[in-house]
């Protein structure tokens, strides 16, 4: 196998398989936890013996621009993908941003595909799936892309594997589980045992990061978990780059109900009902996860409307961290412009963004609210099997895993 270009960036061809495993939510706090409690003695060695590093993700800290980034080693600007959720200014249209048509570059699967080698990933949640796997062909025996959600009904034709619940030996699991992610690590291992791919992307759900702060029992029994796959993979032989999408933050008040800024009602006071509209990028099907609130927002403002003195009214809230205009942003967070709002919302880390009160269905909340999706959730783990030679954040992107990853697995050859 020869060295891979994908955007622009060459990716060293591996020796031994090289996996990329992003732990959606995984503020670095969770790892420090539980090590110090002795339950993650295989990343502790890990830590001790190869490289351990903080990274940043990038703006905004949502799972769908993250995973892009990681998939194709590049930012949003790139990419295209800017958020979970986007408002289309020439239709009118609010829509899910998990179609393969919103994609604008290559991923470096599809890259390593066409070189011929055996790429695999496994997601959590199936939303991911399909951006994931674009350009891959499964009729080959060369591919195999499939989601922990979706596992029951999976096929050759679509998926490069027929029913993979069954081909595993686990249940389908519920959405909102912890084992919707050991799914993925379960299959991880024994698609590296069986199948053996060149390259692995490993993507989980951050169900128990919105569920459970770094202290709690849940959260402690989830990375103990995932350190038994760990070890396994690292057994194996595998380069690995463990790192996340963004971390978590706690986002409510002392009483535990969701801290919110509510910046349509605010918009719809200054500048007439419903003449702004404020998207809320962070927006999914998995209200459980975190009530559609998160700490990044846009706003398209209506013709006419003073953007500055907009900008200066929402920069004057103390729940504001940073608002910028469209230009600021994109040149500061590498966003592609006409995928985000004439403003760009940022808040405090302790507190999220909503559109109105009225909109929010916070019912199905049943713990204090931990979400993320700005800067505070910016800086995640960085974490490789192996000695390398890399820098620190914010120089060192999450989005970087891949190249690390094959770096590392271009060192040495697989054991027997």
């Amino acid at each position: 196998m020869k060295d891979v270009n994908a955007n622009d960036r060459t990716y060293p061809a591996p020796h031994t398989c090289a996996i990329a495993i992003c732990l959606d939510g995984c503020e670095p706090e969770y790892l420090d936890v539980a090590i110090a409690e002795g339950l993650m003695p295989n990343l502790k060695r890990i830590r001790e013996t190869g490289t351990d590093r903080l990274a940043h993700s990038v703006i905004p800290s949502f799972t769908n621009p993250n995973n892009l980034s990681i998939a194709t080693g590049r930012p949003p600007s790139v990419h295209g993908i800017c958020g979970n959720f986007l408002y289309d200014p020439e239709t009118g249209e609010e829509v899910m941003m998990n179609d393969v048509r919103f994609l604008r570059a290559p991923t470096i699967f599809s890259k390593f595909y066409e070189s011929g080698a055996r790429v695999a990933m496994v997601t959590a949640k199936d939303k991911l799936r399909a951006l994931l796997g674009s350009g891959l062909k499964f009729d080959e025996n060369r591919a195999i892309a499939f989601s922990s959600e979706r596992s029951g009904d999976t096929t050759v034709a679509e998926h490069g594997i027929d029913k993979a619940s069954d081909w595993l030996g686990m249940p389908v699991p519920e959405v909102y589980s912890a084992e919707l992610s050991e799914f993925v690590f379960a299959a991880g291992v024994k698609l590296l045992r069986e199948w053996k791919p060149d390259v692995m992307y490993l993507s989980t759900t951050d169900y128990i990061q919105h569920k459970f702060a770094p202290h709690e029992k849940g959260a402690k029994d989830f990375y103990a978990m995932f350190d038994r796959y760990l070890g396994e993979l690292d057994s194996m032989g595998a380069a690995i780059v463990v790192t996340a999408d963004h971390g978590m933050k706690p986002k409510h008040d002392t009483n535990g109900d969701p801290a919110v800024i509510y910046v349509q009602d605010l918009m719809d006071k200054w500048l007439g009902e419903a003449k702004a509209r404020v998207i809320l990028p962070i927006t999914d099907p998995y209200v459980v996860h975190h009530g559609a609130l998160g700490s990044f927002a846009t706003a398209y403002l209506p013709d006419g409307a003073d953007r500055d003195d907009v900008i200066s009214r929402l920069r004057a809230l103390p729940e504001m961290l940073e608002v910028t205009t469209r230009e600021e942003a994109v040149r500061k967070y590498d966003l592609p412009p006409d995928r985000i709002g004439d403003i760009v919302m940022i808040s405090t880390e302790n507190m999220t963004i909503g559109t109105s009160a009225d909109r929010h269905d916070l019912d199905a909340l049943k713990e204090p609210l931990r979400s993320h999706g700005g800067l505070t959730e910016q800086e995640v783990p960085f974490i490789v099997n192996r000695v390398i030679d890399m820098p620190g954040a914010p120089s060192l992107r999450n989005f970087d895993a891949f190249f690390y990853a094959c770096t590392a697995a271009a060192l040495e050859e697989m054991p027997a």
